[in-house]
């Protein structure tokens, strides 16, 4: 039951992906407007976008090397 579970929330989470997604690509075209306007804001916006979206890919590097670790004790 607790894997089912656990399967659920990992594709809940897949199909939020492109929603995600779309959102990033809007924010840098909006700065990127917003510098050619003269605007200083927008930066360091480039490298917030990849600070946030390697935090998922740390998760899941951790959960796989977990249940690697626990598959190999078995």
């Amino acid at each position: 039951m607790k894997k089912i579970r656990i399967l659920l929330v990992v594709l809940a989470l897949m199909g939020l992906q492109d929603t995600v997604n779309g959102q990033c690509s809007m924010c840098r075209r909006v700065a990127e407007s917003n510098l050619e306007g003269g605007n200083k804001k927008g930066r360091g916006l480039n490298t917030g976008i990849l600070y946030l979206m390697s935090v998922p890919y740390l998760m899941g590097g951790i959960a796989c090397y977990m249940w690697w670790k626990n598959n190999k004790k078995n």
